[in-house]
């Protein structure tokens, strides 16, 4: 039989220490891009991409993210009686969207650890993990173009970005053999090896790896044999390096613009293209950046 991809995981309990002290009180995956929160662009996307089941681990102080997905009577309740049509639909439109279900971590112990936690909902099933940081702006959503990697080949599959220079040691790195032929051609590569956050010198390629995997059930028992590194955290890539050992693994460099919303420069990038491209911001929006003086 040819597995789907239905479920999609959110890690989703870590501290957002970069942007303190607006995330003191308030997770930063509710941090808004214009009017939406960053994980609600991150959850539209799995839909899109067929996902119907959705695993957000959350831990202390992310009720909020809970509460937004969840149906607000008083509100809607107001909305309707005053007649305001169009916002109380956008507001049913978020709790209709999805089945949600939430893990609590007790500890940030590490994406691998995130992962992990999940095990018991998702099952013997493959799924999708989406980092909410990464914000990607494509025509296609990149992880329905990921799916239908999935489909063809039934193997895990990391999206991954080029990326030069010294910036190549904030990443995953990936060593890698072009697949040739096919319709994925010039962007499906296999696996050979992977390297966490390399010496720039010492990179196997320029195939970064960002916040989008599908990975086969067998991922689970990899991360239950993997050690605990640095700070006590289960790394993810640590699991996956294993995996690679048992099963084929592909890298596929996606379509799209992506904005890494966890820093605070990204952010202020996002912020401006989306609203750039919102119908009913873009014009006034493009005309107050020509009128300042930079």
């Amino acid at each position: 039989m040819t597995m789907k991809i239905r479920k999609a995981i959110f890690p989703a309990a870590g501290l957002g220490t970069r942007f303190l002290p607006a995330t003191k009180a308030q997770p930063k995956e509710m941090l808004p891009l214009v009017d939406k929160p960053i994980i609600q662009y991150g959850v539209e996307e799995a839909m899109a991409s067929g996902c119907d089941q959705i695993i957000i681990i959350t831990g202390r102080g992310k009720q909020a993210i809970e509460d937004h997905f969840d149906v607000s009577y008083e509100l809607e309740k107001m909305l309707e009686e005053r007649k305001k049509t169009d916002l109380l639909q956008i507001v049913r439109s978020i709790s209709d969207m999805i089945h949600v279900a939430y893990v609590r971590q007790k500890e940030a112990l590490g994406l691998g650890h995130a992962v992990l936690m999940a095990k018991e909902l998702v099952g013997n099933e493959p799924f999708a993990v989406l980092l909410a940081d990464d914000v990607i702006d494509a025509e296609v959503p990149v992880l329905k173009q990921m799916v239908q990697v999935f489909e063809q080949t039934q193997c895990s599959v990391l999206a991954t970005q080029m990326v030069e220079g010294k910036a190549i040691s904030s990443y995953g790195v990936l060593d890698v053999k072009p697949v040739s032929g096919g319709q994925f051609a010039n962007r499906l590569f296999e696996i050979k090896n992977m390297v966490e956050k390399p010496k720039p010198e010492d990179a196997p390629s320029k195939q970064a790896i960002i916040g989008r995997y599908i990975l086969t059930p067998a991922i689970f028992e990899c991360l239950s044999e993997t050690a605990a590194g640095a700070g006590g955290e289960l790394q993810l890539t640590d699991g996956m390096r294993l995996l690679l050992q048992k099963e084929t693994m592909y890298a596929y460099v996606y379509e799209g613009r992506r904005h890494d919303t966890g820093d605070k420069l990204g952010f202020l990038k996002a912020t401006v293209e989306f609203a750039l491209k919102r119908a009913d911001l873009g014009g006034p929006f493009r005309e107050y950046l020509k009128g300042l003086k930079l």
